[in-house]
């Protein structure tokens, strides 16, 4: 009697215990000390990163007034990492993520200040930036597959899902941020100040991961460097949820995302924004995005991620393709804003699966598969968006863009029923979920 009434006592006790507020519950991940260094270096970081980026393609749209060479620089700029992200896999497995990161952020930094100085001392010509545009991309072939595997250092499994999405939050909040700055300085006083702001941003993340405790314990291999990249390329292509959540972003890449790469277009000559409409509108689409990276980050479960990313890749296409036709510049930012939240919260969502479901041995050399179909096949399309937009116009090509994500879509959500079941395997075998995402990626709807 006495041990039923402590039961008792004790389910009274849970249901009056008050659960976690929202916030408290979107934001666990920032509890780690060593996230809350990355989160907010990287924060400052990559305000100035987006600065760059737009204050780039309009220096070489106001140099040029071409699409194709816009598209160029975009594919000179991502084309390092389709090559080269495999080594960087490798590199990230095999040593010490907290020394290569720390090693890409100055590089990255010293490529911005040499590009600085030769645009505010009025040197500066396209082959100067299509040269450092490469050598940005070899670095992020090492970057990103180092600090994508780094994440799980930081906080460990519990919290891996958070740190995804509010790493995507941090990303989109710059992109928020960079560009509007961006518009603002470009007109006033030159593209010259936006890439020597990036390179100071630098510093910030840079002093941030140097006071960082992280115990990375490099994996020992036997096994040649190729025979590493091919023992990674193996698994993703005999695994078929990967292979299929990595074949949606690549399709997505080479055909969504360079709507992008044409923005200065569609602010110029179709829009009529100039340099400050094009802040507005890339703004536009990193508001949406945050959005997006915040609903990732307020789930605690992976159930329903499946359908998720089936949903909101089709809905960045039809975004996509409504904004095509947009001949308003409100209403083509307004556009923005869900292709934004849909493209984010694809790629998020993908990105939480695929480092749910992968070993940790292999985590870097998956990472850089994942780097190359979503940063390496962006230069392809890229190159053939600025190529196709010289011949048919910036509009079609997005539009034809938008309804190939459709399909890609529609492909996706078709196959969830038959990837469940591996999916759930892949899941328990890394004791992340306990065994309970029987229906992770089923077609069900999504959680409250």
């Amino acid at each position: 009697m006495t041990q039923q009434q402590n039961s008792v006592s004790g389910q009274e006790a849970d249901a009056k215990s008050p659960s976690p507020p929202k916030w408290a519950t979107t934001l666990r991940a920032l509890r780690h000390r060593n996230f809350q260094l990355f989160f907010s270096g990287q924060m400052i970081s990559l305000t100035g990163t987006w600065m760059q980026t737009v204050a780039q393609a309009w220096l070489v749209y106001s140099m040029t007034k071409s699409a194709l060479l816009l598209g160029s620089v975009g594919f000179a700029s991502q084309i390092p990492v389709f090559l080269i992200a495999p080594f960087g896999g490798i590199t990230a497995d095999s040593m010490n993520r907290q020394r290569l990161v720390i090693a890409t952020q100055i590089s990255s930094m010293i490529l911005a200040g040499i590009l600085a100085w030769l645009t505010l001392s009025g040197r500066v010509h396209v082959w100067h930036i299509f040269v450092l545009a490469a050598l940005l991309g070899v670095v992020n072939a090492f970057d990103i597959p180092s600090r994508q595997a780094f994440l799980i250092d930081m906080v460990g499994k519990e919290d891996l899902m958070n740190a995804i999405a509010l790493n995507s939050s941090m990303f989109n909040g710059a992109r928020v941020i960079g560009p509007a700055v961006a518009g603002i300085l470009v007109a006033r006083i030159g593209e010259g100040w936006c890439f020597a702001a990036n390179s100071i941003s630098y510093i910030a993340v840079i002093t941030g991961l140097l006071l960082m405790k992280v115990h990375c314990v490099p994996r020992a291999s036997k096994l040649s460097p190729i025979a590493d990249i091919i023992e990674g390329f193996r698994w993703v292509n005999q695994t078929r949820i990967i292979r299929a959540l990595l074949l949606l972003i690549g399709l997505v890449s080479l055909v969504g995302m360079p709507y992008t790469v044409l923005m200065p277009v569609f602010a110029d000559k179709i829009l009529h924004g100039g340099a400050r409409g094009l802040g507005i509108l890339m703004g536009a689409t990193g508001v949406g995005a945050l959005f997006g990276a915040l609903t990732l980050a307020a789930k605690t479960g992976i159930k329903g991620l499946g359908r998720w990313v089936a949903l909101t890749c089709a809905s960045f296409g039809i975004s996509l393709f409504l904004f095509s036709f947009s001949h308003s510049f409100w209403l083509s930012a307004a556009l923005l804003l869900p292709a934004g939240y849909s493209m984010m919260l694809q790629m998020a969502c993908s990105n939480t699966l695929i480092q749910t479901m992968v070993p940790d041995q292999l985590r870097g050399r998956v990472m850089s598969v994942y780097s190359m179909m979503f940063m390496g096949m962006a230069p392809f399309g890229a190159f053939f968006g600025g190529a196709l937009a010289h011949r048919v116009g910036a509009p079609i090509t997005v539009a034809v863009g938008g309804v190939a994500c459709v399909l890609g879509a529609i492909w996706f959500g078709r196959a969830l029923p038959e990837l469940r079941i591996e999916a759930r395997r892949l899941i328990i075998a890394q004791g992340l979920a306990g065994g309970e995402p029987v229906q992770e990626l089923n077609a069900q709807p999504v959680e409250q």
